[in-house]
């Protein structure tokens, strides 16, 4: 397998994870303050660490910096960070995402991506009042999108708001970009896990999206979420035809 092969994976991998979550809406307070029932706070931060197989190619974090004010409105602002790689082709990714306080749709999401020799940067400002989404980096209109918009920040943070019932299979389409609807989630079992950060009792779910890699639906990844009232991420595990890709939860910092 190319390195380039190979790192891209990993970055799809972890930030696809991200879109690959949802289950049903729910709406609390929309205040400048942190919504009682939210599993997660501001200053919650989720470190991981990445292994292709049985080699550690990077670490991951996942934060929720604050409550910032976007357009009038109180928005959660979350950072995804990915920094790692192989030899001679390194990986430095950041995505911040901006998400209502009550719905948590999405309102704005920033894309950097540094890829070996590649820079990448895309602007997306998200306007659920009109279904609508703007890519600054671009010159093009504004395109159409969908109602109660869901980014691939906001989508992860959407799905720790709510229970997930074994057996069941639920569709959405609520992805920001129509042509990526529906994702498809089974969840499937109730499972202990042992990880750096602890041991937790968790929720295994298979997320299936419009994608080639880990989350297609020949990738067979699955997730494991805390079934606690903090309901994180701790790992992910995936089984491709070259190998395996998997993340394990390090460490929580919570205020």
């Amino acid at each position: 397998m190319g390195k380039e092969r190979c790192t891209s994976l990993i970055a799809i991998g972890l930030v696809t994870m991200s879109v690959a979550s949802a289950t049903q809406a729910q709406t609390a307070t929309g205040s400048t303050t942190t919504p009682v029932s939210r599993p997660f706070v501001p200053g919650e931060r989720l470190s991981y660490d990445v292994f292709f197989g049985a080699i550690k190619v990077g670490t991951g974090s996942m934060e929720v910096r604050g409550i910032d004010t976007v357009r009038g409105r109180p928005a959660y602002h979350t950072t995804f960070r990915l920094n790692g790689g192989i030899p001679f082709y390194k990986v430095d990714d950041t995505f911040e995402s901006w998400f209502t306080t009550d719905s948590l749709a999405s309102l704005r999401f920033n894309q950097d991506q540094n890829e070996g020799t590649k820079e990448r940067q895309h602007r997306y400002e998200i306007y659920p009042e009109r279904r609508t989404y703007d890519d600054l980096s671009d010159q093009e209109p504004e395109q159409p999108s969908v109602a109660d918009p869901l980014d691939d920040g906001s989508f992860v943070y959407f799905v720790r708001t709510v229970p997930l019932e074994v057996g069941k299979t639920y569709e959405f389409q609520r992805y920001f970009k129509p042509d990526r609807n529906p994702v498809t989630i089974r969840v499937l079992r109730r499972e202990r896990v042992k990880v750096p950060a602890g041991t937790f009792d968790a929720v295994v779910i298979q997320p299936v999206i419009k994608t080639k890699g880990v989350f297609s639906e020949s990738g067979h990844a699955e997730l494991w979420i805390s079934d606690d009232d903090r309901h994180m991420i701790v790992q992910m595990k995936s089984q491709l035809s070259f190998g395996s890709l998997d993340l394990y939860l390090t460490k929580v910092d919570r205020p």
